[in-house]
């Protein structure tokens, strides 16, 4: 199926080339002045290795999308660079490679529920929710007076994640961290 870039979103999954890219991110621009023609930057994850990539095209241009489905699955374990997620409805298992999470990894821990891309019972890549609850493994403690507007700290999450926290949130406390942009949402509790 054909798209033109004027209807692309976010999510797409792109056969570029021969090579599938999920789209992060796009932008339209213009070369200069006295170049009428409009482009769009378009920013992609490879499906296959996880590298993110830029690529410009004319706003004429037609990209062929594809079609994917959606199931929701659960981050099983890490074993030897391989992660393993199942398939909540069909308990159906795939292994994925640490390159191709590289971006994901800080998010993810056992348990976690997410969304993996098929493409003809193959999976292509891995989704993580907008946000993701983990709890404060280290930061410096909080005192009497630290407020939410008061300013903030570094604090190191069970997965190695480190965010910017309020005074108030000390190791223990669970936070919700928005998975696109890495920063602290709210404390859980």
């Amino acid at each position: 199926m054909m798209v033109n870039t004027g209807d692309l979103k976010k999510g797409m999954v792109l056969d570029i080339g021969g090579t599938l890219y999920e789209l992060l991110e796009y932008e339209h621009f213009k070369l200069g002045k006295g170049n009428s023609e409009a482009r769009i930057r378009l920013r992609l994850r490879s499906m296959r290795t996880g590298q993110p990539t830029e690529k410009a095209f004319q706003t004429s241009d037609h990209l062929k999308r594809v079609m994917v489905e959606t199931r929701e699955a659960q981050f099983l374990y890490e074993d030897g660079g391989l992660y393993h997620f199942m398939d909540n409805a069909t308990s159906e298992q795939w292994p994925f490679g640490r390159e191709q999470l590289a971006d994901l990894l800080p998010y993810l821990k056992e348990g976690s529920v997410v969304e993996v891309l098929t493409q003809d019972s193959q999976a292509l890549t891995v989704r993580l929710p907008r946000t993701v609850e983990l709890k404060v493994a280290d930061a410096a403690p909080g005192f009497k007076g630290d407020t939410a507007s008061g300013g903030g700290k570094p604090a190191t999450l069970e997965t190695g994640l480190t965010v910017q926290v309020p005074f108030f949130i000390n190791p223990g406390d669970t936070v919700r961290v928005d998975t696109r942009t890495g920063q602290y949402v709210e404390r859980v509790s």
